[in-house]
């Protein structure tokens, strides 16, 4: 692991990192924010998972997290969406190729030799953490926007046993049912639909999965939760399987970081009290 950077924010350590990975063969880079904290302390960990188009930077430049983390003592991991570099293969649309892992590991040819998201963040990732800083491995969560949201809701579906607690912003719910879902699991793993499954949160929770609790923020004047998101559809998949969940609609609010700031340091300080 490299350090790119690190600054003082509010008593902790904000650090950008790269590191050679072995399950995209690339150089990935992640960010990490650590709390003050009395040596020899292990906290707890928050993951945050971005969108379409984003990198760590985006939560970490305007997720206004850090008071937060260092009120509570968690640290936040923020990794990258996908592989980079010129050998990486790409697609013209944003939402597919670099920028869009869809946090899936790719079975399909060219993307499956770099698209591993899945176990990068799985398995990978966590390992490095868990080597370089202080982190309780044994007290995670995680949260995440959008196609970042889609990817915490599934895995932590996939290893409930990992998480004490899963949060999202404005989640793909069921790529299965939109268009954003369908052009990137059809490129990545293939036609077969059965396939797509674990990596739906709705199909999911309806195959049996279940966490303890689920606390999702969307907001009503996001252009895209009629045709992408799809909200109502995990209101209904929970409800059915009854699987605790508070889904709220917070008025007004769209899709950006400005929706996402002025309600992350509510999602930390829930995040908290079930990392305790």
């Amino acid at each position: 692991m490299e350090t790119v950077s690190t600054n003082r924010a509010f008593g902790g350590v904000q650090g950008v990192y790269t590191h050679a990975s072995a399950e995209t063969g690339t150089p990935m880079t992640f960010s990490v924010f650590v709390p003050d904290h009395a040596p020899g302390t292990k906290l707890p960990v928050l993951w945050f998972l971005s969108g379409l188009t984003c990198t760590h930077a985006n939560v970490t430049e305007k997720g206004e997290f850090r008071r937060a983390c260092a009120e509570h003592g968690v640290i936040l991991v923020a990794p990258d969406t996908s592989p980079r570099g010129d050998d990486v293969p790409d697609d013209e649309g944003y939402d597919f190729g670099k920028g869009a892992g869809f946090y899936v590991d790719a079975t399909e040819e060219p993307w499956s030799a770099n698209f591993r998201m899945r176990s990068y963040i799985e398995t990978e990732l966590p390992a490095v953490i868990a080597e370089h800083f202080p982190a309780d491995m044994a007290r995670q969560g995680i949260t995440g926007h959008s196609m970042g949201g889609h990817g915490a809701l599934t895995i932590a579906l996939r290893d409930p046993s990992r998480f004490r607690s899963v949060s999202a912003f404005a989640p793909i719910v069921s790529p299965l049912n939109c268009p954003w879902g369908e052009k990137a699991l059809t490129g990545y793993i293939g036609g077969d639909r059965s396939a797509w499954r674990e990596y739906d949160a709705c199909a999911l929770i309806e195959d049996g999965a279940r966490l303890p609790d689920l606390l999702v923020d969307q907001g009503t004047a996001d252009g895209f939760l009629e045709g992408q998101l799809k909200t109502h559809l995990l209101e209904e998949a929970c409800a059915r399987a009854g699987q605790p969940a508070t889904i709220r609609m917070q008025e007004g609010y769209d899709h950006s970081y400005y929706f996402i700031s002025t309600f992350m340091a509510e999602h930390v300080g829930w995040h908290a009290e079930r990392l305790k």
